[in-house]
């Protein structure tokens, strides 16, 4: 359920990004674990940007961005299964929060490449430990979804 204040921010947010939510936090009584030594913005806070870098698309464009400056159309054929829209979309978002650049060069027809910032790259071999986490993992957690699954 949304605030009277969430309401108005997700008003000015451009369309197809991400809206912070803010006051998550405030039904808790008490906050477990590490998040107990966090304010209420710095946790909301956290919590957008770990929606972000937490998304299927965020991660697979950054770990394809450690490659080096990269044509959209080159991002659109390395990444399996994302549509025009969310590889735009998403490109805006990192765009937006400094993860990466975009650079139009003035030719014809146009070249526009994307690349990542200092911010970028100071989250590519987290991005990329996660990718090798889940590719390690990935037969254990699907016997241990079909275990499950077969038990429901």
């Amino acid at each position: 359920m949304r605030s009277g204040n969430e309401g108005e921010v997700a008003a000015m947010a451009p369309k197809g990004m991400r809206v912070a939510r803010t006051g998550v936090r405030a039904n808790v009584r008490v906050t477990p674990g590490p998040c107990a030594h966090w304010s209420d913005q710095d946790a909301d806070f956290i919590r957008e940007i770990l929606d972000l870098v937490g998304d299927k698309w965020s991660v697979l464009i950054i770990g394809t961005l450690a490659g080096g400056p990269t044509r959209y159309s080159d991002l659109a054929e390395a990444i399996p299964g994302i549509s025009q829209r969310m590889l735009t979309l998403t490109l805006k978002q990192l765009q937006r929060d400094g993860l990466l650049i975009r650079t139009a060069y003035p030719e014809v027809p146009p070249r526009v490449e994307y690349s990542l910032t200092g911010l970028g790259n100071s989250l590519l071999s987290t991005v990329l430990e996660l990718a090798a986490w889940s590719a390690d993992h990935h037969a254990e957690i699907r016997r241990n979804q079909q275990t499950f699954d077969a038990g429901s």
